[in-house]
């Protein structure tokens, strides 16, 4: 990182942490020039990429401050979760609703599982694509079909390396997009009828895949920022016949929540004590806020027990559908059940990310991502206290793009989500989180699209329809 990111970096970790605090004044640029040894400059483009965060704001003639939306208002969700039965799981036509009302872009995107296509660099991805297919054999692309393509192979590995993790490239296997790596891998450890440990809430199309292969899903209750509960996965592991577990252990959706280095380390132990495998959906391991990037399971993983899932759709190119497993000790039987199923992800898609992970600026490209979507999150935030009822809790995630809201009890998010759609605004309600259909007061809201006076005009919606519930 340049100077001024790292200087910024440590002024954004101290109001994330909560040293300074709503409405504080910070350091002026004088003070932190002389203090840490830095140009004017420096620090004047260091304050420019905080206000463009949404961490601080400029007052003329009188320096720099906190953002407002840094006030704890609103409180953080509870551990809701009432102790289940492991369920048959039933949930895609309620999330199959959700999903279709996403389809009028005249509609307030709240309820979206992907950020704007205004924040990827779509245009150098073409340019990249064009790039990939010329220097592509004919022999390669019939080779590339099986193996995965070699670039995009090393380029992946170099990251995991980057990351502390060595993983040999054998071990990887490209997938269309990390749904279809969760797909295969869950289909190599499980079979019909058997318990899987998933967290609630939940992604819904983990749900589906559950649903679609017949199995069952223990719910594993999710604190809002330490992540599964592992108190309740040790006794589940104990008494029922869990065949894998589904986890997300960084910025989990739809919660935001993230297992600490030494969570995750226990977790490991703990799956490791039980030979129970894990699959780790971590397609949202690049939009951390902050510098240091999150050791995902997979890093303490020295039996092969983590299945390693991410893609590149939530962080650079979501229509390419690239993705990958690291598949540890089931590595070759994912490769050979893909080989059965869809043979192989689009080779010239692969060709195009290769060479923009090569030529492209990739971490240039993730670092203003994540500047974007902790601005957006803090305008959301920001609106969520300015219109929602004050017993509201909210959820306030260092990275991703999602918040969980939990409303006061009477409120139905199904019926919510039904007016809500009325009036042009869309949003994720609890219940297609649950295998159980829990969550009945929660919804879940993106972020992940530029903030807009449409934004804005959607959220005072949602507060108005509150109050009518």
């Amino acid at each position: 990182m340049k100077r001024y990111e790292q200087f910024a970096d440590e002024i954004a970790t101290l109001i994330r942490e909560g040293v300074l605090g709503p409405g504080e004044r910070i350091p002026s640029v004088r003070q932190a020039s002389r203090h840490h040894g830095i140009s004017p400059s420096t620090v004047f483009q260091a304050y420019y990429l905080l206000e463009n965060q949404g961490l601080i704001t400029a007052r003329a003639r009188s320096g720099y401050f906190v953002r407002e939306h840094a006030r704890r208002l609103l409180d953080e969700p509870r551990v809701m979760l009432q102790p289940t039965d492991p369920a048959e799981v039933e949930v895609s036509e309620l999330a199959f609703s959700v999903l279709g009302s996403l389809q009028d872009d005249r509609t307030v995107p709240f309820g979206s599982a992907f950020p704007s296509p205004e924040l990827f660099p779509l245009s150098r991805l073409s340019t990249s694509m064009t790039r990939g297919l010329r220097a592509l054999s004919p022999q390669q692309v019939v080779a590339d079909m099986t193996a995965g393509h070699t670039d995009l192979c090393r380029q992946i590995a170099l990251r995991y390396m980057l990351g502390g993790i060595q993983l040999p490239m054998e071990e990887l296997v490209i997938t269309n997009g990390a749904m279809e790596g969760l797909n295969l891998a869950l289909q190599c450890v499980t079979q019909p009828g058997d318990l899987v440990a998933i967290e609630s809430p939940a992604f819904y199309a983990s749900l589906q895949v559950l649903e679609r292969l017949k199995l069952r899903a223990v719910e594993i209750p999710v604190h809002p920022r330490e992540g599964v509960d592992l108190e309740v996965l040790t006794e589940r592991l104990e008494t029922l016949p869990i065949k894998a577990c589904w986890f997300m252990s960084h910025l989990q959706n739809p919660l935001g929540a993230s297992l600490s280095k030494a969570r995750k380390q226990a977790l490991y132990q703990l799956l490791k004590q039980h030979q129970v495998p894990m699959l780790e959906d971590d397609v949202y391991a690049e939009l951390y806020f902050g510098s240091t990037p999150p050791a995902p399971v997979k890093a303490f993983d020295d039996e092969g027990l983590v299945i390693h899932c991410s893609s590149f759709s939530k962080c650079l190119a979501p229509g390419y559908r690239v993705g990958w497993v690291a598949g540890g000790r089931y590595a070759e039987a994912i490769s050979r059940l893909k080989l059965m199923t869809t043979i192989s992800p689009s080779v010239p898609a692969q060709a195009a990310i290769a060479d923009y992970l090569q030529h492209g600026g990739y971490d240039r490209h993730l670092r203003k991502l994540r500047h974007a979507l902790e601005a957006q999150q803090g305008s959301m935030l920001a609106a969520a206290e300015r219109y929602f009822p004050a017993s509201t809790r909210i959820t306030r995630p260092v990275g991703g793009y999602f918040l969980w809201v939990e409303f006061p009890e009477q409120v139905d998010s199904l019926r919510l989500f039904n007016m809500a759609l009325d009036q042009g605004v869309s949003l994720a309600p609890g219940p297609i989180f649950s295998a159980t259909q829990q969550f009945r007061h929660c919804v879940r809201l993106s972020y992940g699209h530029p903030w807009t006076p449409s934004s804005e005009r959607g959220m005072e919606t949602l507060g108005r329809l509150l109050t009518l519930l």
